[in-house]
Parts: structure tokens; C-alpha cells; sequence
């Protein structure tokens, strides 16, 4: 449904875009990664039109979102929850942006009501923190019933109940066969919202895939031992060749299914107290793969 086929934005000599193609399907939650910088904000303002490519095209139903005759039917979109008069009530923004749509003014109420701003409706929205400017953005998107939505880190400023409450929106969204496409910097949230990921670094496409596959695919596996002969056995798994850390819980040990590891500490008679499969989450798979993307790098210094 969303169409994006390579697509470079250049600001001078910056190139914030580079050659960017991808697809976004209904029917799906679709999580848009990158490490900051990495032209995810400027790919969605130029799939809405917001922005003007150097080169390349970006599509919705194969065309131009330019080109919608009636945009917010056919598409909802939050890029800044922050867009919207501050001398305006929460349901005058929502009324005119229906009129100029040509939306029942009725159809107001049932979005505040949806995003649970409804006690809120006539207080101007220059009061609004940042989490009730997130609920009144999603409200405008939703206004009017459209098949396409996009949302630019939907749960900032939420507190924990509205997290969970847009995860489930979204997924409720994706079931009835709309197109869904958000991004965020909660990997743990992504986990488990998306279906599908698409990744970039730089501008320029890293992967493209499910969630379950980016994980396996960009991520070592692992064991969990517990022993209390840890040093024998990690002197015997290095002679196997095998990479072994330590942590305040046990050894780690790299590249290895459980089996192998039990059957070594069988041969050479040493007690466990417990053998894991370490499951990696998304955060770690996302670190990985652009570790060599991220523009700004931090350091831990000893506090002492």
C-alpha cells in the first residue's frame, strides 16, 4: 500500500536519504527503525509530501499523496504531536479539520472519544501536556476513517496505561486490513507491536523483514550456565573453542546450543544448576546491526 522506491533527499552536501526502497503491506503492523539521524523523520514527510525528493518516488495506493483528493479519508498521519494552535480547543482543531475534509462534525466526538480525550474537549490545547497532544494527534488521524496510517513515535509522552492502549489500537488496526506504519525508539515496544520491520542506517535500507527473523538473523546465540565449578567448566568450553563470558548470574557461552554444552559438562563430570537458551530481544538485534550507524557515540566514565 505504501510504495517507497529510490527515494534520496540531499540537504547540500548532506545526504539524508540515500536510495531508499521498500514496501509497507495491510493487514500489518510495519515498525520504521534507525538510530537518530538516520532519515526516518524525512522519509515520512516525503511519503506525505511534506518534503520534496532529490530523486525517487514514494507512493500510497500507487499514487502521490498529493494527488488524494479527500487526504485525511484515505490517510491518517501524527508526525508532530505539537501542530496544532494552542488557542484552539481540542475540538475546534478536530471540527475544522473535518470541515475542510468534508467529515461529519459528528465524527469529532467519536475520535476524542476513542483516544479517551472526551472530559477535555473544549479546554484549549495550548495546556495540553505532551502525552493528551499524542491522543489529540492519533484523534486527527483517525478523523477520517482512513485505510493508511503513519505515526512518528506515537507513545511519546505517554504514561504507561497509554502506552499499552496505542500497542493494542494499532494491532486493532492492522486486523481490520489497514496499513500500519509507525516508528519508534522503544525497541521493547516494537517487539511486541510490529509485524514486520524496516530498518535503516544512514539513510539507506539495512533490512527488511519480520520481527522474529531481524532477531535470529542479527543475533548470536546463546547458553546460560549456571555451575558451582565455574572456572573448570569455563577452561573446558575454551578448549572446545568456544567463546565464554562471565556475568553476577553465570557463564554465557556464545555460538553453541544447550546440548553441546550439557553433553561437555556430562564428559567431564561437572554438576549444573542451570542450562538455557538465552533468548535475544530486539534492542540487542537493532544494536548489532547499526552499530556502525549511529552519528553520535557516548561513554561511560567511573563515576568514582
Amino acid at each position: 500500500m505504501i510504495d517507497v522506491t529510490n527515494l534520496t533527499k540531499r540537504y547540500g552536501t548532506k545526504v539524508a536519504v540515500n536510495d531508499l526502497s521498500f514496501s509497507v503491506a495491510r493487514g500489518s503492523v510495519t515498525g520504521f527503525l534507525g538510530p537518530n539521524g538516520s532519515g526516518k523523520s524525512t522519509t515520512m514527510r516525503m511519503i506525505l509530501g511534506l518534503d520534496h525528493p532529490t530523486s525517487g518516488t514514494a507512493t500510497i495506493g500507487g499514487k502521490p499523496y498529493r494527488d488524494a483528493r479527500w487526504p485525511l479519508r484515505e490517510v491518517g498521519a501524527l508526525l508532530e504531536a505539537r501542530s496544532i494552535h494552542p488557542g484552539r480547543t481540542a475540538y475546534n482543531h478536530l471540527r475544522t479539520l473535518a470541515v475542510a475534509n468534508r467529515i461529519p462534525t459528528s465524527r469529532v466526538n467519536e475520535v476524542l472519544r476513542l483516544v479517551g480525550l472526551e472530559e477535555t474537549a473544549k479546554k484549549r490545547t495550548g495546556g495540553f501536556s505532551l502525552g493528551m497532544g499524542q491522543r489529540l494527534g492519533i484523534a486527527a488521524a483517525m478523523l477520517g476513517d482512513p485505510e493508511v496510517l503513519l505515526f512518528d513515535e506515537p507513545v511519546n509522552g505517554l504514561d504507561p496505561e497509554g502506552i499499552v492502549w496505542v500497542r493494542t489500537f494499532l494491532r486493532s488496526l492492522a486486523a481490520e486490513g489497514r496499513t500500519v506504519f509507525v516508528s519508534s525508539h522503544l525497541m521493547a515496544e516494537m517487539a511486541l507491536t510490529a509485524d514486520h520491520l524496516i530498518v535503516i542506517g544512514q539513510g539507506r535500507l539495512k533490512a527488511a523483514m519480520s520481527v522474529d527473523e531481524f532477531i535470529s538473523t542479527n543475533s548470536r546465540q546463546r547458553v546460560r550456565v549456571r555451575t558451582p565449578d565455574a572456572d573448570r567448566l569455563s577452561a573446558t568450553l575454551s578448549g572446545e573453542g568456544l567463546q565464554v563470558a562471565a556475568d553476577e548470574h553465570g557463564l554465557i557461552v556464545y555460538d553453541v546450543v544447550s546440548d553441546r554444552v550439557g553433553e561437555l559438562c556430562s564428559a567431564s563430570n561437572i554438576t549444573l544448576h542451570e542450562l538455557s537458551p538465552m533468548v535475544a530481544s530486539l534492542e540487542e538485534a537493532f544494536m548489532e546491526l547499526t552499530r556502525d550507524d549511529v552519528e553520535y557515540h557516548g561513554q561511560i566514565e567511573d563515576a568514582r
